[in-house]
């Protein structure tokens, strides 16, 4: 049965959730901590209808799917070839009434969806700014890594005109850039409510940071305590394997 859904360099991972797998090709690009990270943060209500921007293989929709009762998750990709893999995941784990998959470029969203089409949006976009040292730009790595099909700007403007009032908006991204996102959100009357730095061990400073937004929401922020992924070199810490299943 797997072979009739992979393709030569492809692999079938087992997610460790309901009994869901995800397509990837370890020479392109596979998720990462970040991605599982993300969909632990964010919330989908019964009923809400929920979209990933750059979705790449669809991991956060499906792991999304197996842990709340969303009616319907879609993920926007501009890479065809991630998007059809994304799409074959989806097929093998029986989950085509609840996740679709949409090939096209956040810049032109108006032209995909209308105006508040939904209650909740994620997104684990491209950190860095420069594109320095990347030896091929059309490699799906160097997409995925840096902003080189989309700006946060772009994600962010998207996001504030798709979402309905109230909605909310989920995002991983770099401390580095923490001001930067911070005004940028509120720029686009998405309202910073919720913060969680994560940190890779307990003395070393943070290198990911998880933040929630209401659509229009009022100014008030809870920062979270610190999420710490590791006790010791190579050993998850007690809360990473109690919530994540590491």
């Amino acid at each position: 049965m797997q072979e009739a859904f992979l393709k030569p360099g492809e692999r079938l991972d087992d997610l460790q959730r309901n009994n869901y797998h995800i397509i990837q090709n370890p020479e392109k690009f596979c998720f990462g901590m970040d991605a599982v990270l993300l969909s632990g943060f964010a919330t989908v209500k019964p009923g809400e209808r929920a979209m990933d921007i750059g979705t790449g293989t669809g991991i956060i929709p499906i792991l999304l799917a197996a842990k709340t009762k969303g009616e319907h998750f879609t993920g926007l990709e501009i890479q065809t070839e991630s998007a059809d893999m994304a799409r074959r995941s989806i097929a093998y784990n029986g989950l085509e009434e609840r996740i679709s998959v949409v090939i096209g470029d956040i810049k032109e969203a108006e032209k995909l969806f209308s105006p508040a089409s939904f209650h909740v949006i994620t997104t684990n976009p491209p950190y860095m700014i420069e594109n320095h040292g990347i030896k091929n730009t059309d490699s799906p790595k160097a997409i995925a890594r840096h902003e080189l099909k989309c700006t946060l700007e772009d994600i962010v403007r998207q996001s504030s005109r798709l979402l309905v009032p109230g909605g909310r908006f989920y995002m991983i991204h770099r401390p580095f850039r923490l001001a930067e996102i911070i005004g940028t959100l509120t720029r686009y009357r998405l309202e910073p409510k919720r913060m969680r730095m994560v940190h890779p061990f307990v003395d070393r400073e943070p290198n990911m940071v998880l933040l929630e937004c209401y659509k229009d929401g009022k100014p008030r922020i809870t920062v979270e305590p610190p999420l710490i992924l590791f006790s010791e070199p190579g050993c998850y810490t007690e809360e990473i394997k109690r919530e994540y299943g590491f």
